[in-house]
């Protein structure tokens, strides 16, 4: 009688357990280095489509990868979202990422804005811009990358520190394409003809363009777009004063860099976790993504937002942008040989 208590207690608790297990909440864990109200509704559609809850947790992108690696094999990070190409090849050289296969998000982001072995996927674009002062120099007259070395542009030009992760994956990409003599030829260039030292902040070049401090800044093409749509007082008129060009048109084309996501390496829930990012490729998710930072969606025939679509029409460079990453140590120790502080 003992014995056959025993056996129906272990049978019911092994399927009332069974029973807790097949009505568990479905969830994917994000950690994302993004902050933006659009990603709220994001987040929210990915659940009501597939039922599946998101919890987040946000972060500077350095921080959230350090947290993962130290977390380890317990983290309960299934997904990893951050900017730039550099970022995402930092996080991978740190064994953060897993390979995913995926038909869906093979089919629909473009090979050169995904990792080659499905380590990470780009879900948005930004275009590295050049930008004048339209009262002294005419549209035209500098047209590419190159021209920024040009001597005569000498203390005309304003750009970022060598350590900003934005200029480390442009001469990254340049390395790539023309060698790494041509490079740092190139960067002892620009350096040359800085209007100042480099400052923080892509909208601090574009303000050097207001203030006169230099006639020709870079910045990220959403940084632009910010001015003219969300103007401060600080800022206010300071976008009509500027022109701009997506530089190299005539040639490889415009350098661009990703906002993108991999699997963690021990996700806990990696099948959501996959569902997730094949989410953040639909066309509806694509304008909530590129939307949230005013930037171009990767998958081909999703329209971008008015104030981005009215830039213009641009040819982009095709390079993999994973040689961003496997060019960041060398673009930093060209930086630093040609004094580009």
């Amino acid at each position: 009688m003992k014995a056959a208590w025993l056996a129906t207690t272990a049978m019911l608790t092994a399927a009332a357990f069974s029973a807790t297990v097949a009505h568990a909440e479905e969830v994917v864990n994000v950690y994302s280095s993004r902050h933006y109200q659009t990603d709220d509704a994001l987040y929210d559609n990915f659940t009501k489509e597939t039922g599946i809850k998101v919890n987040l947790i946000e972060g500077k992108g350095a921080a959230l990868i350090e947290r993962i690696k130290s977390e380890g094999a317990n983290s309960p990070a299934d997904v990893l979202i951050t900017v730039d190409a550099g970022n995402l090849w930092r996080a991978d050289q740190k064994e953060i990422f897993q390979t995913v296969s995926s038909s869906d998000l093979d089919a629909r982001i473009p090979e050169n804005l995904r990792h080659p072995d499905g380590k990470w996927f780009g879900l948005s674009t930004r275009a590295r811009m050049i930008f004048f002062d339209n009262s002294k120099i005419k549209a035209g007259e500098i047209s590419s990358y190159e021209d920024l070395a040009d001597p005569k542009w000498k203390g005309k030009v304003c750009i970022r520190k060598s350590s900003n992760i934005y200029n480390q994956s442009l001469l990254a990409s340049m390395i790539a394409e023309k060698g790494e003599e041509a490079a740092e030829k190139w960067a002892a260039g620009v350096v040359a003809n800085f209007a100042r030292q480099p400052v923080k902040g892509d909208t601090n070049q574009l303000r050097g363009i207001g203030s006169g401090e230099c006639e020709i800044a870079v910045a990220n093409s959403y940084y632009f777009v910010r001015l003219q749509t969300t103007p401060s007082e600080q800022d206010k008129g300071l976008a009509d004063k500027i022109g701009y060009v997506f530089p190299n048109q005539n040639d490889r084309g415009t350098h661009v860099n990703i906002s993108g996501a991999g699997v963690v390496k021990s996700s806990p829930n990696k099948e959501a976790a996959v569902k997730f990012i094949e989410y953040l490729t639909s066309n509806q998710a694509q304008n909530y993504f590129a939307d949230g930072n005013n930037e171009f969606p990767v998958v081909e025939g999703v329209a971008s937002n008015s104030a981005v679509k009215a830039l213009g029409e641009f040819k982009v460079d095709t390079v993999n942008v994973s040689v961003y990453g496997e060019n960041q140590i060398t673009a930093q120790k060209i930086f630093d040989r040609v004094g580009w502080n």
